[in-house]
């Protein structure tokens, strides 16, 4: 009986050895050349993907200096050269895997016959595989098939179709790699557990030092991971992994690459790896930490809007730097939580910076009281409040700016012109529901009605570069009415407003043209305009009534300071990939959004507030002394507050508001006392205090030593 199961398994082995032989070679007649064919190409292209297609790299963001903010990846990888992975690490893992790596031709053929004959029947296929056939699966499975469970599930299955593939993909990659590349290749892309991957990163990781200074011990524990990393985990199953670490340094032994006394002295060592788990950096944005993560987040959006995808950015291995100044950056945090706490319940106080030019609009700083962060109970937030469509309340009365540049650019008025502003206003031209006191214009059909704040604050007149200054609501409406609603929302989009603009008028989100609310199917600059809701518009416009991006309102700001040059407000210096090789960046270009003359004259239009405006006890405490531009605003019930300025250096928008409840009021009981109101009730904020103070705070200190700049000439043909 044992001479016939002997006889059979010799036949089976030779006749395996001849389907092995068979598989490697091409057949050259029919069907079964056809199906060499197939496969062959099969090999061919896996082998050119092995060839063509990089492993995941880590992509790092750095401020302006060059100074490393924050990792982004899929895959935690450090690309590590031969040179700098020591012999220890490569010998420990010879021994355990692959004890003749440097004898056979990329296959051990007395192993996969051996594999092959346990299949045929009904034994187990694992094993046989060399260091080169492993290089190839874990290629496949790390990097080809990365996310594609089923594709993976296809690189690792146990069959021999699948080994005789691994197996010519073997072949062909020892006639074009020696064996210290496929060694160090092999040991740069296998997984460590934990999403940490090659040995630059687990050496790092797991022992806090790198891959040339492993001592022998913690080589073999991780020489030993590769079989199984998850159930080697020396976090999750310390002993298992001991005992792995352990058999490593007994087959290095076997292998005459370490002592016995030395081996038998390594194995009473402790793990020695890092406490609670591998030392990595974080996967996102979250890793640029509470002051830099909102500039971090912006940098991935832009990226995202502007033609990279996700997958790349994160699996790319580029080096990004940014526009971000890291002195402007802190300046504008320290004032914004300076003014509200980080923990105030619903209250968002954001500063956005942009530089001015007429080549490129960049951003220096966008921050935020609240911490970037996951913990919500420590007022932590991943909202991008700075730089997105975050304030659903609305600007207030810096929408006005929109208004006076369609009215400027038509001559309706100029800057020196005395314009209208009654106490009260009825507009026959918007229209609106009923209001008590509100006359009828037609059926069903009202008289749009406001008022300016105040009895007797305002003048029945006043020049149009007081009423920027102090902010009469009823002379801003009769503009609108003189330019059109077309003109100044347009006016809003060709300033700045790009996002803003092209957003739901609900809640600053995407348009959906199938929801029944007319505020969510059409953008703000169709809602608002003529033909949206109204015929001939809505006057409210200019009252900043709708969700704002507050980093688009800072750039509409460094437009005006461009003379009139419109730039997206752009977060990169400049893009490096994985070979340090320069990477184009796709971004709109700039244009002149309105001609000069009217943009330097707006400027000169605005320059009243801080001294005779709304924002001039905030610039009188912060001892201001430097010429500017800039325009408050307030919503109703005090829900929202911005200060959109600027010097000739640099520009900006602060912006306080209730991101979690909108509906209600914000109180402002002076710096660090600020807080929403209970309910609908209405509360007493207004732009010149806490927007105001927040801007002229980072300003006096980001501007410190800097040289005090005039502001353009006004245009005589914008003036009267």
């Amino acid at each position: 009986m044992r001479k016939t199961e002997g006889l059979f398994k010799l036949l089976g082995l030779c006749l395996l050895g001849g389907v092995l032989v068979a598989g490697m070679l091409f057949p050259i007649v029919g069907g079964v050349g056809v199906a060499s064919n197939k496969a062959s190409e099969t090999v061919d292209s896996m082998s050119a993907e092995l060839a063509n297609v990089p492993p995941p790299l880590v992509t790092t963001i750095t401020d302006s200096a060059g100074h490393p903010i924050a990792t982004l990846y899929d895959q935690y990888r450090i690309p590590t050269a031969s040179s700098q992975i020591n012999d220890a690490m490569k010998w420990a893992l010879v021994s355990v895997e692959d004890k003749r790596f440097y004898d056979h031709h990329g296959v051990d053929w007395k192993g996969t016959i051996r594999a092959a004959l346990s299949n045929s029947t009904g034994g187990d296929t694992q094993g046989a595989s060399t260091l080169t056939q492993q290089y190839v699966k874990n290629y496949l499975i790390n990097v080809i098939y990365r996310g594609d469970e089923a594709g993976q599930r296809k690189a690792q299955e146990q069959s021999v179709a699948r080994k005789l593939k691994e197996a010519r993909v073997a072949i062909q990659l020892e006639t074009k790699m020696d064996k210290d590349q496929i060694l160090t290749s092999y040991l740069n892309v296998v997984e460590f557990s934990r999403k940490v991957y090659g040995v630059g990163a687990a050496a790092q990781t797991y022992f806090n030092t790198s891959s040339d200074k492993l001592t022998v011990p913690q080589a073999a524990l991780l020489a030993g991971m590769v079989n199984n990393p998850p159930f080697y985990d020396p976090w999750s199953h310390p002993e298992r992994a001991t005992e792995r670490r352990n058999l490593v340094l007994d087959r290095m032994v076997e292998n005459r690459k370490l002592a016995p006394e030395d081996a038998a002295k390594f194995k009473t060592e402790p793990l020695g790896v890092v406490p609670d788990g591998p030392a990595k950096p974080a996967a996102n944005c979250t890793g640029a930490g509470p002051e830099n993560g909102f500039f971090c987040q912006y940098v991935q959006d832009y990226l995202l809007t502007n033609g990279m995808t996700k997958d790349d950015l994160y699996t790319g291995g580029y080096t990004i730097r940014t526009t971000m100044d890291q002195n402007a950056n802190h300046q504008a945090k320290m004032s914004a939580e300076q003014q509200v706490s980080k923990t105030q319940k619903n209250v968002a106080n954001t500063l956005s910076l942009v530089r001015p030019g007429k080549d490129r609009h960049e951003v220096i700083a966008l921050a935020a009281n609240r911490d970037y962060g996951t913990d919500a109970s420590k007022g932590q937030t991943t909202y991008a409040l700075p730089s997105d469509v975050s304030n659903v309340t609305g600007a207030g009365s810096s929408y006005k700016i929109f208004t006076t540049m369609a009215a400027l650019e038509q001559h309706k008025t100029g800057i020196y012109a005395t314009i209208q502003t009654p106490q009260s206003y009825a507009s026959t031209v918007f229209t609106s529901g009923q209001k008590p006191g509100c006359p009828q214009v037609g059926r069903g059909t009202w008289a749009y009605c406001l008022q300016n704040y105040g009895e007797g604050v305002y003048g029945p007149s006043m020049s149009l570069q007081q009423a920027l200054a102090t902010s009469p609501n009823t002379g801003f409406v009769i503009l609108e009415e003189q330019a059109g609603m077309g003109a100044v929302t347009d006016m809003a989009r060709r300033l700045g407003m790009r996002n803003t603009m092209a957003s739901n008028a609900a809640n600053g989100g995407p348009v959906d043209p199938n929801n029944a609310n007319v505020a969510y199917k059409m953008s703000q600059q169709r809602f608002f305009g003529p033909g949206g809701v109204a015929q001939a518009g809505l006057g409210a416009f200019t009252l900043g009534v709708s969700p704002t991006n507050g980093l688009e309102l800072a750039n509409v700001a460094a437009t005006i300071m461009s003379g009139g040059v419109w730039c997206p407000p752009t977060p990169i210096g400049g893009v490096t990939d994985r070979n340090g090789k320069p990477v184009k960046v796709k971004e709109v270009a700039c244009e002149q959004a309105v001609p000069e003359g009217l943009a330097n004259s707006m400027a000169v239009g605005m320059s009243k507030d801080d001294t005779e405006g709304t924002s001039a006890a905030a610039a009188s405490a912060a001892g201001w002394n430097r010429p500017m531009i800039g325009k408050t605003g307030t919503t109703d019930v005090s829900g929202s507050a911005t200060f959109v300025a600027a010097v000739p250096q640099l520009a900006g928008a602060a912006m306080v508001f209730r991101p979690d409840y909108p509906v209600g009021g914000l109180i402002d009981g002076g710096p660090g006392r600020v807080s929403a109101t209970q309910g609908n009730s209405n509360g007493n904020m207004f732009g010149g205090k806490t927007p105001a103070r927040t801007w002229f705070g980072a300003m006096t200190q980001i501007l410190n030593g800097q040289p005090v700049l005039p502001l353009p000439p006004s245009d005589p043909a914008y003036e009267h």
